[in-house]
C-alpha cells in the first residue's frame, strides 16, 4: 500500500466571493489511492493515522487534521472531540484523484466549495 499526496485549489465558484477561484486556497491530503484513483478503502482501514489534510488560505494559519470516515461519509475532521469543525466532502469515495478532477467541500460555514485537484503525487 502507498500513499498519495493530492493538492486541490479553490476553482470557479460563481454566486461567491471566490467566483474566479484562488490558487492560494485549498488542501493538500495524504491517502491511499487504487490505481485507477480513487480512494482505497482496505488500505484507509490500515493506514488511517497516516492519512492527513492541511488546509491552507492566505488570511488564515493552516488547519492540520485527518481524512476520516463514518459510515459512508468522508470528511476532514480537525478535532478528534469536536464534530462542529468537520468538513463534509461531497461523495468523496466516489471520486477520482487525478489532474484536473473537481471536488466539492463543505467549509467550516457549512458552503459547498469545488476545488480542483491540481497534483498527484506518491508519497
Amino acid at each position: 500500500m502507498s500513499l498519495s499526496r493530492i493538492v486541490m485549489r479553490l476553482a470557479r465558484n460563481p454566486g461567491t466571493e471566490f467566483a474566479g477561484g484562488d490558487d492560494h486556497r485549498g488542501y493538500s491530503l495524504t491517502a491511499p489511492l487504487t490505481d485507477d484513483g480513487h480512494l482505497d478503502e482496505a488500505a484507509y482501514a490500515k493506514a488511517r493515522d497516516a492519512c492527513t489534510v492541511r488546509r491552507f488560505a492566505p488570511d488564515e494559519p493552516p488547519a492540520d487534521g485527518r481524512l476520516a470516515r463514518r459510515g459512508q461519509r468522508w470528511f476532514f475532521d480537525y478535532d478528534d472531540s469536536d464534530s462542529a469543525d468537520d468538513e463534509p466532502v461531497h461523495r468523496l469515495g466516489q471520486h477520482r484523484f487525478a489532474v484536473g478532477e473537481y471536488v466539492t467541500v463543505t467549509d467550516e460555514d457549512g458552503r459547498p466549495l469545488t476545488y480542483k485537484v491540481v497534483e498527484v503525487q506518491p508519497v
